[in-house]
């Protein structure tokens, strides 16, 4: 059996791995990080694209900032459809300057597998039959195999971070009689579809509910879009041509918008189930717990990566002070810090999946509220800020 040695051990190569790799090498803390699925099926997993200023500032303290400096498109607005109009909400007026900014999941992730590997730093890919040891000790590790080795190999360790996603292993080993799990399951999904057209917004992200349903306009660059409509989650990828989906589209958006659209073929499409999760506590003696691992949001607000880099600036700041003071408070005050952060996201997440789709009880009455609180949330320079402070990102200090 072989066996490795590092400081952390991170279970999890998709971006909050990646990026809590990065960190904690810069302060100079060995890590080892594994992964159940290869290189190139990580970069294939198509993931939300737009990054708070929090999320962008911690890459460039990462050292993987040119990319989204160089590639990323800053957006100063979100649009608003409902009834056939489409109302903007100034969200750098609104909130003092602050943007956000569209860069996609993908191109982040190959930044920091580029870094990392330019490092030499060690990553493990397809690794099988993971298994967590010791973490309510001094000693934890972190034992697997290899899909191309059949002898199981075990890092020691001083510490496991569980950045492997909501399917993983790392949150199975916080005991049951511990583990608190907070759920909500939509009933509806999310058709997307990725395309080698010019965005319909490329200043804006678009939000649009009308009586056939929520649909999104998003993008990836300034020739790559990312559009969204509500769907049954009965449906399957099979019943909705390109034709189908563009017209839908269309259909749920003001008629201004919907004549500018350029259509053409469709380079990834798939039906994404909407959920609200947390899981509390995020640690469990030596092992932390960190991004999907522990939370799931609506992709309504884009919050999802954006939680997963707060948790990681975070860990990564508890161990980087327990090596050098050798106290322990910031690794036992981050459960409960990343927690206020992630209920009130997930409250945000929530309250605009809740305005925007279109629910079973949502015809008449409903349909009727939603739109009274659309034009009380347009009028209303609170509310509109409210809106703008959320979707941008609460400060950091908010949370103390």
């Amino acid at each position: 059996m072989t066996t490795l040695k590092t400081q952390v051990a991170i279970v999890g190569a998709g971006p909050a791995g990646l990026l809590l790799g990065a960190l904690l090498h810069r302060a100079g803390i060995a890590n080892i990080i594994i992964e159940r699925q290869s290189p190139e099926y990580v970069l294939s997993r198509i993931r939300a694209g737009i990054l708070e200023q929090v999320s962008v500032d911690l890459l460039h303290e990462a050292g993987v900032g040119s990319g989204v400096s160089d590639g990323g498109i800053v957006h100063h607005s979100i649009d608003l459809v409902f009834k056939n109009t489409r109302h903007p909400i100034e969200v750098t007026h609104l909130t003092g300057g602050k943007v956000v900014t569209a860069y996609g999941q993908t191109e982040l992730t190959r930044d920091l597998m580029e870094q990392r590997s330019a490092l030499g730093l060690t990553s493990i890919y397809q690794v099988i039959e993971v298994d967590l040891h010791g973490i309510d000790g001094t000693q934890p590790s972190v034992s697997y195999k290899t899909t191309d080795h059949s002898e199981r190999q075990t890092i020691e360790c001083d510490f496991v971070a569980g950045c492997d996603g909501f399917h993983g292993v790392a949150r199975q080993h916080i005991p049951k009689n511990i583990l608190q799990e907070f759920e909500r399951v939509y009933p509806f999904g999310w058709l997307g579809v990725l395309a080698d057209v010019p965005p319909v917004s490329p200043h804006a992200i678009v939000y649009a509910n009308s009586e056939r349903g929520f649909a999104l306009c998003s993008m990836r660059s300034l020739t790559r879009s990312r559009y969204y409509v509500q769907c049954p989650m009965s449906d399957q990828v099979s019943d909705w041509s390109d034709d189908r989906f563009w017209d839908e589209l269309k259909r749920r958006l003001d008629p201004e918008l919907a004549e500018k659209m350029v259509t053409g073929p469709s380079i990834e499409k798939s039906i994404a189930p909407l959920r609200s999760y947390v899981a509390e506590p995020m640690r469990h003696g030596r092992l932390f717990l960190a991004g999907d691992a522990c939370h799931i949001v609506p992709p309504t607000g884009a919050k999802g990566l954006n939680l997963a880099a707060t948790d990681v600036k975070y860990l990564s700041q508890a161990f980087i002070d327990y090596y050098r003071t050798q106290k322990t408070l910031g690794i036992d005050e981050y459960s409960a810090k990343c927690l206020k952060r992630i209920w009130k996201a997930e409250r945000f997440s929530w309250w605009l999946t809740s305005l925007m789709h279109r629910f079973p009880d949502t015809a008449g009455f409903g349909q009727k509220i939603q739109e009274a609180e659309l034009e009380y949330l347009v009028k209303s320079e609170s509310l509109s800020r409210s809106l703008a402070e959320n979707y941008v990102g609460l400060p950091l200090d908010f949370d103390q």
